[in-house]
C-alpha cells in the first residue's frame, strides 16, 4: 500500500528550492531529460503520481506562446513504481521541431526542455572539468600541488622489490572525490576518454594547456586528460617485471580535508603503493580475493595499445606505449584471473571477479583475432546485466568493450556471434525493462549511473554495429535517467545542465570544506534501500529535499553525508564524457523504422 506522506515530507518538498516540476500541487510530476533531445531520437517524459489517476492524453506546448503544438496518447499505465502509484510513458518522438517546450498532462506541467541538433553540445567537453579537478600532482584547479611523494612499495617481494622501497608514482587522479589512486578505474577511464577522441574528434575543443591552465596547445583538451592518465599509468608498469596496483588504502577516510599533503600513513607525506602479484592481500584484518595478474595488467595493455595509435603522430612517444602495451599483456598472462583493491580498516573494495572481458579487449587491441575470440566465448554477457545485484564492481568494467573493438575486425559470421552477444546481454535488461514507465532495467547496485552510462554505450555499440533501433528507445531512457527522466527529477552530473536541477551538496571535500564546483562529476547514484540501510557511517547532514521521492525501492541523496548516492567518480565520469561525445558527435540521429525483434 502507498504510504501517506506526512506534514514534515510535504513541507520539505513545498520549501524546497529544488526545482521538481511547475504545478504547485505535489501529487503528480512530470520527468523529462533536462538537458533536452535531438529532432532524429526517441522522446519520452515519464507521468508520475501519488494517486491511481488516469492519465489519457498529454500535450507539447512551446514555452514562448504557451500553445499545444503536438497531442499525444498517454498510452499504457504503468502502475508504481518506487514512490509512485500510477506512472505513463508520454511519447512525442513523432515531434521533431526544434524549440523550448513543456509538456501538459492531467493538470501537471514539466520542467522546460529544448529539443535541437545541438542539445548536447559542449556537454563533454564540460565534465572534463572534473577530471582536471581529480588530478593528483600539479592540480590546474587549485594550481597547486599534492601528493608529490607517493610512494613506498608493498607486497613487492614477488617483483625483486624490498617493501618500503620508494618509487615515483606521483600523477593521475584521485579515484572518487576522495584521494585513493587505482590503476583498474585509471586505465578504463584513459581507454574512455582515448576512444571518445578516436570516435568523434570533432567534438571536442582546445581550451587548455596540457597541465590544464588556460590556453591553447593545437591538441583537444580530451587528449591531454587522456595523456595525463596514460603518463601516470606508464609510472605504475615502470618495467616488465613491475605492476602497481594502487596507491594509499581506506585509511585516507579519516575525515574531509583538502589534498594537499596527506600524512596518515606513518611514512611522513609518502603514502603506499601497492605492488601486483596475483595473490591475495590483506592489510588490517580485512583480506581480498584477489586470484591473479590478468584484470588489471590486461587494461594497462589496452589503454597503452589505444594510446599508441590515437599518439602515432608523436613517434618516440607512442613507441614507448606499445612496447608497454606489449609487456602489460604480458603481465596479465603471468597468473590468469582478477586483481582487487586493497582495504585496511573497512570491508568495502572493488572486488572484481571477472577478467576475461579485459584479456578480450587487450587481444582485440593487438590484433591477436584468435586470442580474443576465445575470450569472448568464456563470458559472451557481462554478468551483472539482467541481475539484481552484484558485490561493488564485482564485473568491471561495467560494459564489455572488447566486443565492439573485436566485432568491427571481423567479417561474417564470426562478427555475427560477438554481435548477438551484445545483444543477449541489452535483450535481458530489456525485459526487465518493461515493466516500468522509467524503462529501468539497471540494478540499484552502488555506481548505479555507472552502470546506467555503460548500459548506454552498449546499446549505441550495437546499434552502431547493425543499425539495428530495436533498443532505440531504452538507450535513450538510460540516458535520459541521468539527465532528470528519474523518480527524483534531478540530473546525476553536478552543474550539468546549468539551469536544470543537479547535485549541489556532492561527498566531496571541494564542495564541503570550500564551496568548489566539482563541475561535471557524475554522482554514484540511486542503490536499493535495503543497501542503504545497511552502510557503515552514512548520516544525512540537511533535510532531504527529494524525501517525498524515497522509497522501499532504492534511494537518493543530495547530501555529502551519502557516499553510496552522492560521492562521483571519476570512472563514471570518464564513460559519460564518451557517451555525451557519441550522444553530440552522431551525424544522423533520425532512426529507421525499427528492426523486428526476435
Amino acid at each position: 500500500m502507498l504510504k501517506r506522506l506526512t506534514m514534515p515530507i510535504l513541507l520539505i518538498f513545498l520549501l524546497s528550492v529544488k526545482a521538481h516540476g511547475s504545478s504547485t500541487d505535489p501529487h503528480a510530476w512530470i520527468r523529462i531529460n533536462q538537458l533536452g533531445y535531438r529532432p532524429g531520437t526517441p522522446k519520452v517524459a515519464v507521468w508520475c503520481g501519488l494517486t491511481e489517476e488516469v492519465v489519457k492524453e498529454f500535450q507539447v506546448v512551446d514555452a514562448k506562446s504557451r500553445r499545444a503544438v503536438f497531442t499525444g496518447k498517454a498510452g499504457k499505465a504503468f502502475g508504481r513504481y518506487g514512490p509512485f502509484a500510477q506512472t505513463y510513458r508520454l511519447e512525442f518522438s513523432a515531434f521533431k521541431r526544434p524549440g523550448k517546450y513543456k509538456i501538459k498532462a492531467a493538470g501537471i506541467t514539466s520542467p522546460e526542455f529544448e529539443i535541437g541538433e545541438n542539445v548536447y553540445a559542449n556537454a563533454a567537453d564540460f565534465c572534463l572539468r572534473y577530471m582536471r579537478q581529480q588530478r593528483t600532482g600539479y592540480n590546474p584547479f587549485l594550481k597547486d600541488s599534492c601528493h608529490t611523494q607517493d610512494g613506498y612499495v608493498l607486497y613487492g617481494k614477488s617483483g625483486g622489490i624490498k617493501d618500503s622501497t620508494y618509487f615515483d608514482v606521483v600523477g593521475g587522479w584521485h579515484d572518487a572525490s576522495d584521494y585513493l589512486q587505482y590503476s583498474t578505474t585509471s586505465a578504463n577511464a584513459t581507454y574512455h576518454l582515448l576512444a571518445a577522441y578516436r570516435d568523434f574528434p570533432k567534438v571536442f575543443g582546445d581550451h587548455k594547456l596540457a597541465n590544464g591552465l588556460e590556453g591553447r596547445n593545437n591538441r583537444a583538451d580530451v587528449l591531454d586528460e587522456a595523456k595525463w592518465g596514460l603518463d601516470w599509468l606508464l609510472k605504475m608498469h615502470p618495467d616488465k617485471d613491475i605492476m602497481f596496483n594502487q596507491i594509499a588504502d581506506d585509511r585516507d577516510h579519516v575525515g574531509m580535508r583538502m589534498p594537499k599533503m596527506d600524512d596518515q600513513y606513518g611514512r611522513g607525506y609518502q603514502r603506499p603503493v601497492y605492488f601486483i602479484d596475483g595473490e591475495v592481500q590483506q592489510r588490517g584484518k580485512f583480506r581480498n580475493n584477489t586470484k591473479g595478474t590478468s584484470s588489471t595488467a590486461a587494461k594497462f595493455s589496452s589503454a597503452f595499445g589505444l594510446g599508441a595509435a590515437v599518439f602515432a603522430s608523436e613517434t618516440a612517444y607512442s613507441k614507448i606505449l606499445s612496447e608497454k602495451s606489449a609487456t602489460a599483456y604480458q603481465y596479465a598472462l603471468k597468473k590468469p584471473g582478477a586483481t582487487q583493491t586493497v582495504s585496511v580498516k573497512s570491508p568495502y573494495i572493488y572486488a572484481e571477479d571477472n577478467w576475461v572481458d579485459d584479456m578480450e579487449l587487450a587481444a582485440a587491441g593487438a590484433r591477436k583475432l584468435d586470442e580474443s575470440i576465445n575470450y569472448a566465448r568464456q563470458e559472451p554477457v557481462t554478468p551483472w546485466l539482467g541481475t539484481d545485484t552484484a558485490s561493488h564492481y564485482q564485473w568491471y568494467p561495467f560494459i564489455n568493450l572488447g566486443h565492439y573493438e573485436l566485432a568491427k575486425q571481423l567479417t561474417g559470421k564470426a562478427r555475427d556471434t560477438i554481435v548477438a552477444y551484445y545483444r543477449k546481454g541489452i535483450a535481458t535488461v530489456a525485459t526487465k525493462a518493461e515493466s516500468n514507465a522509467f524503462n529501468r532495467g539497471v540494478p540499484f547496485i552502488w555506481c548505479s549511473n555507472n552502470l546506467t552510462v555503460s548500459f548506454a554505450i552498449q546499446c549505441f555499440w550495437y546499434r552502431q554495429l547493425t543499425e539495428d533501433w530495436s533498443f532505440g528507445a531504452l538507450e535513450q531512457a538510460n540516458f535520459d535517467w541521468i539527465f532528470g527522466c528519474n523518480p527524483w527529477g534531478t540530473s546525476m552530473v553536478y552543474g550539468l545542465p546549468s539551469w536544470g536541477d543537479t547535485p549541489v551538496d556532492p561527498h566531496s571535500a571541494f564542495t564541503h570544506l570550500k564551496n568548489y564546483p566539482i563541475d561535471g562529476g557524475l554522482v554514484d547514484g540511486p542503490v536499493y534501500t535495503k543497501i542503504f540501510k545497511s552502510l557503515i557511517g552514512i548520516q544525512l547532514n540537511e533535510a532531504d529535499e527529494y524525501a517525498a521521492f524515497q522509497s522501499d525501492l532504492a534511494v537518493y541523496h543530495d547530501d555529502y553525508g551519502d557516499y553510496s548516492t552522492n560521492e562521483p567518480t571519476m570512472d563514471g565520469t570518464a564513460s559519460l564524457i564518451y557517451l555525451l561525445a557519441a550522444k553530440q558527435g552522431e551525424t544522423e540521429m533520425t532512426s529507421p523504422a525499427p528492426k523486428k525483434k526476435d
